[in-house]
Order: C-alpha cells, then structure tokens, then sequence
C-alpha cells in the first residue's frame, strides 16, 4: 500500500491508470477517503477517468476511515491540507496536473490555487462546500460530532478542546463564501475552473454560482445533474471534455 511521508505526516494514496495527471480530492467533508469515492459522490473518478489520464487520490489526514495521519494544525488548517496535496505531487515527480474536488473539494481547490496557481492547469469543483449565512455553525456542528469524537478515540493525544479550536479555525473564524479564498481572489482568478453545482445545506447552489460568475474562465454543467443517470453522465462527459482540453498540449493523447 503506498503512503508517503513528510515529517509527522504519513498520507494513504492510489493512482491508475496513464497520461497527463488529475488530482482527486473526495468527498465527505474531512472524512475525505479514497473509499467515499464509492459511497458519497455522484460518480468514481478513480475508475471514470482511468483511460483518460494519471488519476491520483489519497486519504485526508486524520479522515475516520482513511489510513491518512498528522498533527492538527490549528493556526493553518487549510494550508495544512494542501501540504498534504501538493507534497504527494511532489512525491510522485509531477509538476503540473488538473484537479476534480468534490464537496470539500471546492475549498480545497480554491486554497491550492491560491498556493500553487502554475502547477494547476484546469479544475472541477463538483457539488463544491460554501458557507450559508442561514446555517452558519454547519460545519463546525456536522464535524464535532461526526469527525472529532471518532478522532480522539483513535488518537489520545487528541482532545475534543484541540478539535474545538481546530474547527473554528477552520470554519468559524473564515464564516463566508468559500473559507478558502476572497471574492476578489476569485475575480482575478485566471486558471479555467468548471462549476457543477448542487442544492443542499453544505453545497449551496449560490455560493456555487457566485464563483462561476465572479471567475473570468469558468463553465457550469447542467443543473440539476444528480436527478438522474443520463444527467450524471452528461456531466462526467462535460468534465472530461473540459479537462481534457486544459491539459498542455504535449501530452495530449
């Protein structure tokens, strides 16, 4: 089984297949595995796009059920993440690759853009995470007692005071838009992104919206899209299509 490490952090990842690389970042909030590939997300990237490039997933650190572990990185939640990220493509020798995010992957892209725009090429934001003014505790509340009580019992030296103040971190203290990343940071964003959005309490169809229209090189699939399988697979051919015509032409298949 392949991990990598990086002082105390220790990440679980796969890869299949052959060609330009795409980064998977899975749903589930910071439960993110490879295994919610199969259970919390609309379609398998890992087995979907396998014959049309390099896929590459790993387990979010700490995530209940993944195999993924590191400290908790109060002051930096976010950054810590994409440490985790962009260390695997270091790992693995790549320099450039597209991005698809599900769920928590929205913000998550939006923080490695931040961080790393030229290794970036294009990214998919499905069903992406937002803050929603009406909810606003909702990430904290589904986290403290869906992510940390499991946490601690795993890891000891974890206590439900360090999860409180990691989450308000995380979520609390960043209560707007996307939690990542500002309005301004979107509308000046020059990578092309493609926006699949959803309508649930942690998906909100406005905040996914706002970034397609605040980004200056973005697409949006249909809407609704998780209604039904010919819906589901307009949108897996969409993304393909979109991916596909970002990656550098060199390696074009």
């Amino acid at each position: 089984m392949p991990f990598y490490e990086r002082g105390a952090t220790r990440i679980y990842y796969e890869e299949a297949g052959s060609g330009f690389p795409l980064m998977i970042i899975p749903g589930g909030g910071l439960n993110s595995s490879i295994v919610s590939l199969n259970t919390s997300v609309p379609f398998n990237p890992m087995n979907t796009y396998r014959d049309d490039f390099r896929v590459i997933a790993a387990d979010l650190r700490n995530a209940n059920g993944g195999q993924s572990t590191g400290p908790l990185e109060i002051d930096r939640p976010w950054d810590a993440y994409s440490d985790d990220q962009l260390g695997l493509l270091d790992h693995l020798g790549i320099e450039k690759c597209g991005v698809i995010g599900f769920c928590i992957g929205g913000p998550m892209i939006h923080n490695l853009l931040r961080r790393a725009p030229d290794r970036i090429v294009a990214a998919a934001l499905m069903q992406p995470s937002g803050f929603r003014p009406e909810m606003p505790d909702l990430f904290y509340q589904n986290n403290i007692t869906g992510w940390g009580p499991p946490l601690c019992e795993r890891c000891p030296e974890i206590t439900m005071d360090m999860i409180h103040d990691f989450l308000t971190s995380m979520y609390t203290n960043r209560a707007d838009f996307v939690f990542t990343v500002t309005r301004d940071f979107v509308r000046n964003l020059q990578t092309p992104i493609l926006i699949a959005p959803e309508d649930v309490p942690a998906h909100p169809y406005a905040v996914a919206m706002e970034v397609a229209n605040l980004a200056p090189n973005s697409e949006v699939t249909i809407y609704p899209w998780k209604d039904s399988q010919e819906h589901i697979d307009e949108v897996v051919a969409h993304t393909r299509r979109f991916l596909k015509s970002h990656q550098p032409a060199a390696t074009t298949v």
